[in-house]
């Protein structure tokens, strides 16, 4: 029996099968946004060890180690964790999925001006979430454009392999890993409002631009999750939560992808 489609037109479903990405415009109200934004902004005065860790002093030049991205804060603040669970975006996932979606990870990424981005990578290569895959919910707390470091996506890359990474260009990413588009496909630039969400398959090539805007933050709230069919997922994300809220865990993926179990991939996205 063909699955029935609960929230997303067919046309959107094809856009994601098709072109591995899909933008759904406002899915969350003000009052939610303002209630994400009060959160964040009272945990980016203070270091909670493992999840948060700034330089309060200020004192660096690289305004990224005054606000580094903020991980797996639904562990410790329950305004995450319902926000990251947020039904709508738990309702898209299904119809993307055509099954229950699970919860795995959370993350708030700040991205002052002057920040440096994210080079080109495959989220899949850090949750490995097997049989099935990883979809990540990037939601704009901020609009996000290229000037103040939004998304950068390559269309079609949904359905290339889990690729071993290169070394990224340090000067303009702050993370190490670097993942080369085919050569018939170009990375091209995902323009967000306050508000819309942006949904992409788990092996679609992305990353980011330096935020080069003078006053302008490009905060977003990111999470990941796994179909509930799936048995296996990297060990840094357990424990995974339902849409009900329940904890589950899937087995270590000790796999260790397409690097072998030797390469560092501890990573978490």
């Amino acid at each position: 029996m063909p699955y029935m489609l609960r929230t997303l037109l067919p046309e959107q479903k094809r856009q994601f099968e098709t072109e591995g990405y899909l933008v759904i415009k406002g899915m969350f109200a003000e009052a939610d946004l303002e209630e994400i934004e009060r959160t964040f902004e009272e945990i980016g005065k203070q270091t909670i060890p493992g999840h948060f860790e700034p330089e309060l002093s200020g004192e660096s030049s690289d305004p990224l180690k005054r606000y580094p991205r903020v991980m797996h804060p639904h562990r410790f603040n329950e305004t995450a964790k319902r926000y990251m669970l947020h039904p709508p975006v738990m309702e898209v996932l299904a119809d993307l999925y055509e099954e229950e979606a699970i919860a795995a990870q959370s993350m708030f990424y700040f991205k002052p001006p002057g920040s440096r981005g994210q080079a080109l990578h495959q989220d899949n290569f850090y949750l490995q979430v097997e049989p099935g895959n990883c979809i990540a919910a990037w939601t704009a707390i901020d609009a996000a454009d290229e000037e103040n470091g939004g998304l950068l996506v390559v269309p079609k890359t949904n359905d290339y392999e889990i690729a071993c990474p290169e070394l990224a260009d340090a000067n303009e990413s702050f993370t190490t890993h670097y993942v080369k588009p085919p050569k018939e496909e170009k990375a091209v630039p995902v323009i967000m409002d306050k508000g819309d969400v942006l949904f992409f398959n788990g092996n679609l090539i992305h990353g980011s631009y330096r935020n080069k805007s003078k006053d302008r933050f490009r905060r977003a709230f990111i999470c990941h999750y796994a179909n509930a069919s799936a048995t296996h997922i990297s060990k840094w994300y357990n424990p995974l939560y339902r849409a009900d809220g329940s904890v589950l865990e899937l087995e270590d993926n000790a796999d260790g992808g397409p690097c072998g179990v030797e390469f560092e991939t501890v990573y978490p996205h």
